[in-house]
């Protein structure tokens, strides 16, 4: 074909998934030739970073192509699908039926773009009584969801279209995006001179060299900043009091607590000269509207959640809230960002945020005697003996376990230590969505279809997750008939069917992923039969949210809005706009409606800052690493060939001019970098980017070819050999990546 026809998907490699069109061809018409921007994307409009260019290394890169399970001598072996999934229902059901089904975990269920496996899955953990469950979220933005719901009942992002100064906290979106069009965005925020852009981080990142404003902050001296930043506010009368006494509770305890603050003093254990830091402040509280965005740097850092909190407190004490250019609400179609809901892991104890054990203690709740302790684990579109910290503690509790489960595209890491692997399709083999949607006023989903079918042997999770059901007996052929043929009668037949069938069933109510893909799935068009579940989706959101669903032209009673949004979603194939918000609709979601200024136990912690500063590592580990920086290519490790990387294919450490020549090291040459937990050789690169004391290392890389018998790995090292699961934060464990203390050696 001289001309390919330019096909619709969406990229994976970060949470914006937006929108691309993809000319395919090369050996079976199965390569991802030529790549560009979307323009009919409701959000990203045409735009695209360079990483989705190099998306034929996911696509066609090393598969499982086999069921495998393991023998007796620690091998694997292929087996046929019906004695993958007959032996497999056979293990967990054991398991449920032994010590409850409990002590099945589940990890994943959210791959960047790969969601809707998530949701087939818990037709799966329905029927084993699966309870506890995490994913990488877990170890990211828990302690961001937790204050935001007791704070303001409702999550937030920030209006970096419109507003009049914007300021990212430990988030370089130069290169980790996560906002709109962000190199659009930020290009056009940066280049206004009526308009102000501030970064808070170590490192002198590609945002913070645009920025009008940089806060070098110590690695770690968050807290203390923003500290400092609320004290001024105060100490300069600089609050919207008018905003405050009609919307907000508890600001005499806040102020109370911010009263006594040497600004002098945090500014300086900050590492933030005093005079910029006002400087800055005043910049935010002066200004019309003010947008702003945490991320990684500080959510795995020291002082997480009570950064979350403090960086609460600077946009709502200036009255940033609710108008544009300022932090915003949003209807999502799933929403998955909640608070604690007073359960609480098996073994330790741990709270249970947004309804996921805190990744950090997931070895604690396997490497125990307790009688609840977790015995078998499915692991789903994820590696978390790779991205998770202590990967080698990590290594130890899979392999204790008495079964343990992975459904992956490839022989990750973690399916190296798996009892039984089963091969799935790609995110291009099969229709799949995202539930990222947090755009405002319009919000968008966009289910993408299926460009190729699998080859021989993988299948989509929905399949997988469907026939475990029926080997687990769930449901049986025959019940499933009535709904088959109301298909054939049409959607609204259909949907009728369902309502009356499946949801008004117990029984039948907690398969109804697995029964929609078996029923509706064949009556879609085949390269959108995994969208399936979207209509139970879909009457959930139009029971919830009628009129948001209304204003973007879903109208009438919810069951025949539910049914017109999931056609439309169905029939677009570039993304539908299923909620139409109004800045009137922006309003805290708590209780009695009112933000929630003062959390007692973030005040407590607040205070603690002020003590002397604890002893440090000391002589030994003098250093600061970062084990996980954002950089042009690097995603995630579902690209595992380093060939993709047109830049820095060692994954260098990067390391500041003084720190490099203080230890002798050249641009290029190796060192040895040690913590607590471990030692690895890295590839060195000097970079002014860097401030003396702080080194750092790039994401997902480190991952072995297939077939390597486990010692060999390529394209730079895993971060996560070094880091501890014992660094996390106190309240709700997220692991704290960018605050490793370290040692740097010179290898001759």
């Amino acid at each position: 074909m001289t001309n390919p026809e330019w096909r619709p998907t969406a990229c994976i490699l970060c949470e914006c998934n937006c929108g691309i069109e993809v000319q395919l061809g090369g050996e079976g018409g199965r390569e991802l030739l030529r790549f560009r921007g979307d323009k009919r994307h409701p959000a990203s409009r045409g735009y695209a970073c360079e990483k989705p260019h190099r998306l034929n290394y996911y696509q066609n890169g090393e598969r499982l192509l086999k069921p495998l399970r393991r023998r007796a001598d620690g091998g694997f072996e292929e087996v046929s699908w019906d004695t993958a999934i007959r032996e497999v229902a056979e293990r967990l059901a054991r398991a449920r039926d032994t010590w409850g089904g409990a002590s099945i975990f589940y990890y994943g269920g959210g791959g960047q773009g790969n969601h809707l496996p998530g949701a087939y899955a818990s037709s799966t953990r329905r029927l084993l009584g699966s309870r506890f469950k995490s994913s990488a979220i877990a170890q990211e933005k828990t302690g961001e969801f937790w204050i935001e719901d007791r704070v303001l009942g409702t999550q937030t992002r920030g209006d970096f279209e419109h507003c009049e100064v914007g300021m990212f906290l430990g988030k370089n979106p130069w290169h980790s995006h996560s906002i709109p069009r962000a190199r659009v965005t930020l290009k056009q925020l940066a280049k206004d001179p009526a308009r102000t852009l501030i970064v808070v981080d170590p490192r002198r990142t590609e945002t913070a060299a645009m920025a009008d404003i940089h806060l070098q902050v110590k690695p770690g001296g968050d807290a203390w900043l923003l500290t400092a930043m609320l004290a001024t506010l105060v100490e300069e009368d600089l609050i919207d009091h008018e905003f405050l006494a009609a919307r907000a509770r508890g600001l005499d305890e806040v102020l109370e607590a911010l009263r006594g603050v040497s600004i002098a003093d945090y500014a300086a254990r900050a590492g933030v000269p005093e005079p910029q830091l006002r400087d800055a402040t005043r910049r935010i509280a002066r200004a019309r509207s003010f947008a702003s965005f945490e991320d990684l740097g500080v959510q795995m850092n020291h002082h997480s959640t009570l950064v979350s909190y403090l960086h609460r407190l600077l946009w709502l004490l200036t009255g940033n809230f609710g108008k544009p250019g300022t932090r915003f609400s949003m209807e999502q179609f799933v929403p998955f960002a909640t608070g604690a809901n007073g359960k609480r892991s098996p073994v330790a104890g741990a709270p249970i945020i947004s309804g996921l054990v805190p990744c950090n203690l997931i070895a604690e709740e396997i490497l125990t005697d307790h009688p609840k302790r977790y015995r078998a684990m499915i692991v789903e579109a994820a590696n978390p003996a790779h991205s998770l910290a202590d990967s080698a503690r990590f290594r130890e509790a899979m392999r204790a376990l008495d079964t343990l489960v992975v459904i992956d595209v490839t022989m990750s890491e973690t399916a190296r230590l798996a009892d039984y692997v089963l091969p799935a399709a790609t995110q291009f083999e099969k229709a799949e969505a995202t539930f990222f949607n947090f755009e405002f006023p319009d919000n968008y989903f966009h289910l993408r279809r299926r460009l190729f079918e699998p080859p021989a042997g993988p299948l989509p999770e929905a399949e997988i997750h469907a026939r475990l059901c029926e080997a687990l007996g769930g449901f049986d052929d025959a019940a499933l008939a009535p709904l088959r043929a109301a298909a054939e009668r049409g959607l609204e037949a259909y949907g009728l069917e369902f309502m009356q069938r499946v949801l008004s069933d117990p029984a039948l109510r907690g398969l109804a992923a697995v029964i929609l893909y078996r029923t509706l799935g064949p009556a879609l068009p085949p390269d959108a039969a995994e969208g399936a579940v979207l209509l139970g989706l879909a009457f959930r959101f139009a029971m919830r949210a009628g009129e948001v669903l209304a204003r973007a032209g879903f109208t009438g009673p919810p069951p025949v809005a539910a049914l017109a949004l999931f056609r439309a979603i169905i029939d677009t194939p570039t993304g539908v706009v299923f909620a139409r918000g109004e800045w009137s609709d922006v309003r805290p979601g708590t209780p009695d409606g009112a933000i929630q200024l003062a959390l007692p136990d973030m005040l407590a912690e607040l205070a603690k800052l002020a003590e002397p500063a604890a002893e440090s590592e000391a002589d030994d580990l003098p250093l600061i690493l970062s084990a996980g920086e954002r950089r042009s290519f690097t995603a995630n490790t579902i690209i595992r060939d380093p060939a993709w990387r047109k830049k820095d294919p060692d994954g260098a450490l990067r390391v500041s001019p003084a720190d490099a020549e203080r230890l002798g090291l050249e641009s290029g040459g190796r060192a040895r970098v040690t913590t607590r937990r471990g030692s690895l050789e890295v590839t060195v690169e000097i970079s002014d980017t860097m401030q003396p004391g702080h080194i750092s290392l790039p994401n997902g890389l480190g991952t072995r070819p297939a077939g390597s018998g486990g010692g060999e790995r390529i394209g730079g090292v895993a971060p996560n050999e070094l880091t501890s699961i014992e660094d996390r934060d106190p309240f709700v464990g997220t692991p704290w990546h960018k605050h490793v203390p370290a040692r740097l050696e010179a290898i001759a």
